[in-house]
């Protein structure tokens, strides 16, 4: 969280107030897997240890927690450098993904092996919809949990929900994305399993945060949000629990 600063509330009815609010980090985030640059991104330098596992598994870099063997984050005058080593066993996916990232440009993926990479076959989940008492009792408890965004209104929260809606974990980001690479690399560095549960994101539900909760073997996803076609065609294929708008009067199920 960065210092305050000041700001000027202004009414509806024409009032205007000096305030002090606390801000969000948010700086570029490097990451190297094995001395090899493979992506920056936007994110708050906080929890980068679970970061670190989650994006790795969310990318299909490894299988388990120990395919990771060292984590150093560097602070560099205009952002953050995440170096992490991963097993001997684990390199060539590194250079295989860094190889279709190349030919990334400004419009998109390009060509049909990218089309392919960027569909990649899901595994199946047992998917099985939470009660909807549960939902609506981890959507009443979410803000409770999310110290950031109470301090400054601008991160998405990620939570591991238990079977009845109780919240297990919570990690924050200002990227959806980040939020939930954080929450799944808290899983894998814990040892935790979902045990019946769910994830509950405040963020819209686009295709790569279905891809991610399948690969991290989620039953079902909550977003408050609606979802897009595609992340429910993504879903459906691997069997994930679907829900979109949730809210505490209501939400929806996806069919």
């Amino acid at each position: 969280m960065n210092d305050a600063r000041g700001f000027t509330r202004i009414g509806a009815d024409g009032t205007q107030e000096p305030i002090e609010r606390p801000l969000a980090d948010e700086r570029p985030l490097a990451i190297e897997f094995n001395g090899i640059g493979y992506a920056v991104m936007m994110a708050t330098p906080a929890d980068l240890d679970d970061f670190a596992y989650g994006f790795a598994s969310s990318e299909r870099l490894i299988d388990a927690a120990g395919d990771i063997i060292d984590i150093m984050s560097h602070d560099a005058e205009r952002g953050t450098i995440l170096r992490i080593q991963l097993v001997r066993e684990r390199a060539e996916r590194v250079i295989e993904r860094v190889r279709h990232r190349v030919s990334e440009s400004s419009c998109g993926l390009c060509g049909i092996e990218n089309l392919e990479q960027a569909l990649r076959p899901l595994p199946r989940v047992r998917g099985v919809p939470p009660a909807p008492d549960a939902v609506f009792a981890a959507l009443a408890a979410l803000d409770g949990h999310q110290a950031l965004n109470r301090a400054t209104g601008a991160v998405h929260g990620a939570a591991l929900c238990a079977a009845d809606g109780a919240i297990r974990l919570v990690r924050e980001d200002v990227g959806r994305h980040n939020a939930f690479d954080k929450l799944i690399g808290a899983m894998l560095r814990g040892g935790l399993d979902w045990d019946g549960g769910f994830a509950l994101l405040t963020a819209r539900c686009s295709y790569e945060l279905v891809e991610k909760a399948v690969l991290a073997g989620c039953p079902a996803l909550a977003t408050i949000s609606a979802p897009t076609a595609l992340a429910i065609e993504r879903a459906h294929e691997a069997g994930l629990a679907l829900i979109g708008l949730a809210r505490r009067d209501s939400y929806l199920l996806a069919g």
